[in-house]
């Protein structure tokens, strides 16, 4: 009896030893840095940006990190990821919070936690405007097309084009320039962003065109580790309170409103990804 007293006392020991500390939620390490630490791109015009006169990072999401860190009443801090860098540095606990362009997907959500949607961006395709025979996406079935590394339209362009090959970049500019070197038979990324390489490339030697209809649709939130239900419920506020105080409407006027590039009128509401 003595020797199995002795054997449940250790194993109960490695057990303590074992099981991960309690782990503080994301509210109260906020509260405790007094700073809020937002991870977003700084290369996706116009959602976050280097504003060529003032050098700082400016943009739709960052007027969103903005947003939670006044709700907070704390500074905000934003840090530069790379599109693959997202998750990772989300879960390992270096960001509070995400906001870069970051497309709900069934795979990505069985990691993170998303906020209500903030954005929803039409998934569309570039080709060489030289390239008749290419008039929607389904012409690309069998080609290659390029994307961003680690996106959703990289995903998303092995979904619903058939048997395509895909060759992905770091950004869009590497991704854009393949395309129009002749790399790639088309660019997958989402239609404001592509809005925006065809007004630039109008002039090139290379000009460009919309395939149509969109590759499909996609809801985007903000990402927030799995399980931390307050400081969900918290970003979730922020967002339908912005939606209700008109608020949402005038950030997005400010980045694709008529008197921007893209002249697009706000037609999504915020609400719950439901996937």
């Amino acid at each position: 009896m003595k020797k199995q007293i002795l054997a449940l006392t250790a194993a109960l020991g490695m057990v303590a030893v074992l099981a991960p500390a309690a782990q503080a939620g994301t509210l109260d390490d906020i509260k405790a840095r007094g700073k809020f630490i937002c991870g977003t791109m700084g290369t996706a015009e116009p959602f976050s940006f280097q504003d060529p006169k003032t050098r700082a990072i400016v943009g739709y999401e960052v007027d969103m990190c903005q947003a939670v860190a006044d709700s907070l009443k704390v500074p905000l801090e934003l840090k530069l990821i790379a599109v693959e860098a997202r998750i990772p540095e989300l879960v390992a606990g270096r960001v509070d919070l995400i906001a870069a362009n970051l497309g709900w997907t069934p795979e990505r959500a069985q990691q993170i936690d998303y906020s209500f949607q903030h954005f929803a961006s039409l998934q569309k395709v570039l080709a060489r405007e030289s390239d008749k025979d290419l008039k929607s996406p389904a012409d690309l079935a069998g080609k290659r097309v390029s994307a961003v590394r680690g996106s959703s339209s990289e995903a998303g362009a092995r979904k619903h084009i058939p048997n395509v090959e895909t060759v992905t970049f770091k950004d869009p500019s590497g991704a854009f320039l393949a395309v129009q070197q002749g790399k790639v038979s088309g660019f997958v990324i989402s239609e404001l962003n592509a809005v925006k390489f065809k007004a630039q490339a109008a002039t090139s030697p290379v000009p460009v065109k919309l395939l149509e209809p969109a590759l499909f649709l996609e809801p985007w939130g903000m990402g927030m580790r799995k399980g931390d239900t307050e400081f969900r419920n918290h970003v979730n506020k922020v967002l339908t309170d912005m939606d209700a105080s008109g608020e949402a409407d005038r950030i997005y006027d400010k980045w694709f409103g008529m008197d921007t590039l893209y002249k697009m009128k706000r037609e999504f509401k915020i609400a719950e990804i439901t996937g």
